[in-house]
């Protein structure tokens, strides 16, 4: 039997896009300490190249080996971004960046939806939080503030 993930929405009050985009490598270097897989599932093959290049120039002291994920491929680092499928290996966190909740939940022990000041995307947060309530996921919100860099 499957164990649904955990889902934490990240409400960033104040937030436009790009730095929301900076947030999540402050979540994925967190991960990355704490020798955690992350997938980052992008909206598109641009999306992923921008937090692609994010990733190696956010902050001047830190590295985090990632790769772009082929289409339907696999990764040997522990940082993937893709945007097609999710790959079918088990990783230890999600972070979403689509409009749409993943389709291999039990895939993955925790989901990041990230929320920024844009009303879209606030209606988008709501519907998939109601989705995975649905589901039976267990479901928080944290209010985070931003390290400005």
């Amino acid at each position: 039997m499957s164990t649904l993930p955990n889902v934490a929405f990240h409400i960033l009050n104040d937030a436009s896009q790009q730095r929301s985009l900076r947030y999540v490598c402050q979540l994925v270097e967190q991960a990355y300490e704490r020798q955690e897989t992350v997938y980052i599932h992008t909206r598109d093959a641009e999306q992923a190249e921008r937090v692609n290049a994010l990733l190696w120039t956010y902050r001047d002291d830190s590295f985090l080996p990632h790769q772009l994920v082929p289409a339907g491929g696999v990764s040997e680092t522990s940082i993937q971004i893709g945007f097609q499928t999710i790959p079918d290996n088990r990783t230890d966190v999600l972070v979403n960046l689509t409009d749409h909740i993943p389709t291999h939940l039990p895939m993955c022990l925790r989901i990041i939806e990230i929320v920024f000041a844009d009303k879209n995307v606030q209606q988008l947060a709501r519907d998939r939080y109601r989705q995975y309530r649905a589901q039976g996921c267990h479901i928080e919100t944290l209010n985070p503030t931003l390290v400005t860099q």
